[in-house]
């Protein structure tokens, strides 16, 4: 067994190695953090697949889905296993504990490790459901953030990028030094060319979610009241050149289209529901590549504190409205908005004041930076309290088996 003291090692947000207590604790409090179920389900609980069950939201709907909704089958993600020299990556161990905590809740989750956009995959889940889960899904899932996706029609391989639309974007950002130090800089960041706009919503907007529901209807795996979310994120005027104005936002943008195309098809066929649901803003692996975002959330915890809802309550509430527990609540264009706390018109004014202040100088007085930094590290697995990170931990975890 491969043991040894792990300490963190990065290149700005990214971390090399991933430690597996700390992954383990941190799904272990998310699950604590969780409210307890409105009500209990009947008989074993209704069948959801989350897409992309991981990481980030994806993992706080995988948690949130068994606990609040006392859901039971199947989560997929992409995660890399560990090796010799490295570790496995965070998710890889955050799945491992959380089929220990499904386990423990008697609650049956299949997680599959593996390409969300091939048809391969799409194949295995639907043969799992019918073998496994009495053929009927009641839920789908999908928060998929990937940086390329191979079309299984053409083979094309599509890649996404970070770029505004129309001309070059100067905004600030936040980076730490080596020793842990704050800076405050100004990027830029080039106009998006070529075809550019269409990659990015190839790979990250609606056509794998829709493919996924064409694949189970085509193999009758919807239930009556099949109930389908994806996940997405509107953010801040202050972010919104590069991120909703940008290559993202046209994905997101053509992903609420999506919505409501599979909304009308769903309801005259299962009497079911598409949606999105708009999600706050979270510190999350996906989130802190993009130009701008770190400074914002920085600051959007400087002003919310404790009011910045994290992602596990966030997704409880999605549950909620997806079983019916709670309302249905829908905004004009018919998505689910669990950013609310985050949008209002006191909250985005006392952040704008605070990022036209932001300075290397005086930004620490201005942005909760312990807390970012202590979120970055956390998605790794590291600066997770309870955890000994002096002791040898073993790292060839394996991924969680599933037998009938």
């Amino acid at each position: 067994m491969n043991e040894r003291v792990l300490t963190p090692r990065n290149r700005g947000f990214l971390f090399l190695d991933s430690h597996p207590a700390g992954c383990e604790r941190l799904v272990a409090d998310m699950w604590e953090a969780c409210p307890e179920p409105v009500r209990e389900p009947a008989g074993d609980g209704p069948v959801a697949l989350v897409v992309g069950s991981s990481a980030g939201y994806g993992l706080a709907a995988t948690l949130a889905g068994l606990k609040r909704a006392g859901v039971r089958g199947i989560g997929v993600s992409f995660e890399k296993a560990p090796t010799a020299r490295r570790t496995a990556t965070a998710g890889w161990y955050r799945t491992a504990a959380t089929a220990d905590i499904a386990r423990a809740a008697g609650r049956d989750l299949v997680l599959l490790n593996g390409d969300a956009f091939s048809d391969a995959m799409k194949d295995q889940v639907a043969d799992l459901i019918e073998q496994r889960f009495g053929g009927r899904l009641d839920y789908l899932i999908y928060s998929v953030a990937a940086p390329r996706r191979t079309d299984p029609d053409t083979g094309t391989v599509h890649a996404s990028v970070l770029k505004p639309i129309g001309r070059a974007n100067r905004t600030r950002t936040l980076v730490f030094d080596d020793d842990g130090a704050p800076e405050v800089r100004e990027v830029e960041t080039g106009p998006a060319e070529g075809n550019d706009v269409e990659q990015t919503v190839a790979v990250m907007g609606g056509a794998d979610w829709e493919r996924w529901i064409d694949h189970l209807a085509g193999r009758g795996l919807l239930a009556d009241g099949f109930a389908t979310a994806a996940l997405s994120y509107i953010g801040s005027a202050l972010t919104a050149a590069i991120y909703r104005q940008g290559t993202i936002g046209a994905a997101k943008a053509h992903l609420e289209a999506t919505a409501r195309s599979l909304d009308e098809r769903l309801g005259r066929t299962v009497g079911g529901r598409a949606v999105t649901s708009v999600n706050g803003a979270a510190v999350t692996q996906s989130s802190t590549a993009i130009p701008g975002i770190a400074l914002y959330t920085g600051l959007l915890r400087g002003v919310l504190g404790e009011g910045l809802v994290p992602p596990i309550r966030q997704l409880a509430a999605l549950w909620d409205q997806l079983t019916g527990a709670a309302p249905l609540e829908l905004d004009e264009e018919g998505r689910i908005r669990l950013d609310r706390f985050e949008l209002t018109d006191d909250v985005q004014a006392a952040v704008a004041d605070r990022w036209e202040s932001a300075t290397t100088a005086t930004v620490a007085e201005l942005a909760d930076l312990d807390w970012f930094r202590g979120e970055v590290r956390r998605l790794y697995g590291f600066s997770v309290p309870g955890v000994d990170y002096t002791a040898r931990v073993a790292t060839d975890v394996p991924w969680p088996a599933h037998t009938a």
